[in-house]
């Protein structure tokens, strides 16, 4: 006969295995499909990010001024979030995901806004 672990440890160790888990961190992209503007974000936790900004949006208190207006006038409908690439973890534990971060974030910009003004 097999015991299952009791409800109060199984919920530990979700917890623990949550905790533990490699960080989704990595590049996204905000869309504005009626001007084509694309803002490349990097995070150390994208889904997070996408929905802090998806409720600062909806809220009317991004930062971003110039984002805050287009999403005013024009609607959530017009505006995409998407991920565009996430850093895989490393066995090296010297590895810079800061800088990582940083390159993917050059590397977007460069090919995702070619010739617009930001």
């Amino acid at each position: 006969m097999t015991t299952e672990p009791s409800p109060n440890a199984r919920r530990r160790a979700l917890a623990r295995q949550a905790r533990d888990a490699f960080p989704s961190m990595g590049v996204f992209a905000i869309r504005n499909l009626a001007s084509g503007r694309v803002r490349v974000k990097t995070s150390r936790n994208v889904p997070g990010s996408i929905n802090r900004i998806g409720f600062e949006l909806r809220q009317g208190t991004h930062p971003d001024k110039l984002l805050q207006a287009e999403w005013n006038a024009l609607g959530s409908n017009r505006f995409r979030m998407e991920v565009l690439e996430f850093v895989k973890q490393r066995t090296d534990p010297a590895f810079d995901y800061a800088a990582e971060l940083m390159l993917l974030e050059t590397l977007y910009t460069a090919e995702l806004t070619q010739g617009e003004n930001l």
